[in-house]
């Protein structure tokens, strides 16, 4: 990959600031016009974009054409979403007299674009998080220029579909400067760095990750850095459940460990069992045997899933249950199967708790569902927390959950967390340190809220209003008037 000149940078953030008042003033219709037109692009693009991912990633025509699909789809409930104009969340308080405690003057109060927006690409997910992934189009939605760090597992790929964007873009007569594409680890700290950037977002390692935040902070005038750093995805199954459903348990577990070979930020990597539950361990193991080791996006992460899965296995009182027998293919690492005893995990602290990105679980068990609660509250922050248990256990698992929702940004019941679905109501994002924004989420129409930020006009006259706060409603947008 070569990297993008720092001359270059410069001018491209200054490109994209330029371009932020025509994309924050455009109207719902010619956002989602725009997003409408990258998503037909991508998907008339689909066999030279997929056999380039397939060619950079491994990943499989199979899974990558879901994945571009994905991507179509996002692109597309965003352009729905704006044509709402719920985004806006117009607010217009008339003037009242005699208002408590005092006179209230004319009030408008909505959501405008934050400016230009640094998008820093992920390897594990080529489309759907990356170049035209769900951080690009929700800042686009959101009416900010979008400047994207390309990922270097994948840079023909990158620049590919970055010029698919640029000519619908085109077509759909988008501001110029809308988007632009950077390459290189210096070129996208350069533009974090850049004074008119408002805004970057992150999917990534916990090391990269806080290092950009870092940066961002230590701005002359510090940013929001929506930054995603990874997570174990804790799940407790019940002794009822356990007993009930083992051999389902162990299948599942296993589908969802190995999905991807591992590189999914919501691989389950931390699985709480009742220490009675010697079937649904063997069966785990059974079934973890039995998976090949697959290709890893690159050399780099199949080493770090290698030193993790060492540092793991060495903590005291961590047996290895499953490693792969012989030598592995390089690059193509076999699952791993590694337990500990409750009281050995909460002695060992975060380092029992730190991810390894790739097909490992790690199986902790335990004598008492009530113990779990002190375990579960010492957790750092996750993206996901799951919880298999019976319908009648239900009534007497409040504490847990509680304990689970509060580390965690999604609650599952009996289901893997490994697939995330692109909707309203979807929360992917977590305390800290799963993310350096909890109250946010990178997956789902609420993505865009990121880039927003609240401007109120007090007793101004109708021409300096914008669209969405004028009594005439031009955009035809949703407006609360006076509660």
């Amino acid at each position: 990959m070569s990297d993008t000149e720092t001359t270059h940078v410069h001018e491209t953030v200054r490109a994209a600031a330029a371009a932020a008042p025509a994309c924050a003033g455009a109207s719902p219709s010619h956002r989602a016009g725009a997003l409408t037109a990258v998503a037909d692009a991508l998907e008339t693009e689909r066999a030279a974009l997929v056999a380039t991912a397939d060619a950079e990633t491994s990943l499989g025509p199979a899974r990558l054409n879901g994945e571009l699909s994905r991507t179509a789809f996002q692109l597309r409930l965003f352009a729905d979403e704006v044509r709402t104009g719920a985004l806006f969340d117009a607010r217009l308080d008339r003037p009242a007299p005699e208002w408590p405690p005092g006179p209230r003057p004319d009030l408008r109060r909505y959501r405008t674009a934050l400016g230009p927006v640094l998008v820093f690409a992920a390897s594990n997910f080529p489309f759907a998080f990356s170049v035209a992934g769900g951080d690009t189009a929700s800042a686009w939605a959101a009416g900010c220029p979008v400047v994207v760090k390309a990922h270097p597992g994948h840079p023909e790929l990158s620049r590919r579909t970055a010029a698919v964007v640029r000519r619908a873009l085109a077509e759909a007569e988008a501001p110029q400067g809308m988007f632009a594409l950077i390459e290189g680890e210096q070129a996208g700290v350069e533009a974090l760095r850049h004074p008119a950037l408002a805004a970057a977002a992150f999917t990534g390692s916990q090391r990269g990750g806080l290092a950009l935040a870092r940066i961002a902070a230590e701005r002359g005038t510090p940013i929001p850095f929506y930054g995603e750093l990874g997570s174990v995805n804790p799940v407790v199954v019940t002794p009822g459940a356990a007993r009930a459903r083992s051999e389902e348990i162990a299948e599942g577990y296993v589908g969802s460990v190995t999905q991807g070979a591992g590189q999914f930020c919501t691989n389950p990597g931390l699985l709480f069992v009742p220490r009675a539950a010697e079937a649904l361990v063997d069966g785990i193991a059974t079934r973890l045997r039995g998976v090949p080791g697959a290709p890893m996006l690159g050399g780099w992460i199949a080493d770090g899933y290698a030193a993790g899965a060492r540092r793991l296995a060495k903590l005291p009182g961590v047996r290895t249950v499953v490693r792969p027998d012989g030598p592995e293919e390089a690059g193509a690492p076999g699952p791993r199967l590694l337990a500990m005893e409750l009281a050995a995990f909460t002695a060992a602290g975060t380092a029992a708790t730190e991810e390894c990105f790739g097909p490992l679980g790690l199986v902790v068990t335990y004598d008492d569902v009530a113990a779990l609660g002190e375990a579960v509250a010492a957790l750092p922050g996750q993206l996901t927390a799951s919880l298999h248990a019976e319908p009648s256990e239900a009534a007497g698992l409040g504490a847990l959950a509680g304990a689970l929702a509060a580390r965690a940004g999604r609650l599952l019941w009996n289901q893997w967390p490994t697939g995330v679905s692109v909707t309203h109501a979807m929360q992917h994002g977590g305390p800290f340190p799963a993310t350096t924004a909890p109250t946010t989420t990178s997956v789902g129409t609420a993505a865009l809220e990121r880039f927003l930020r609240p401007v109120a006009y007090q007793s101004c006259p109708p021409q300096l209003l914008p669209p969405p706060l004028r009594d005439d409603n031009p955009w035809g947008v949703p407006q609360r008037v006076s509660g």
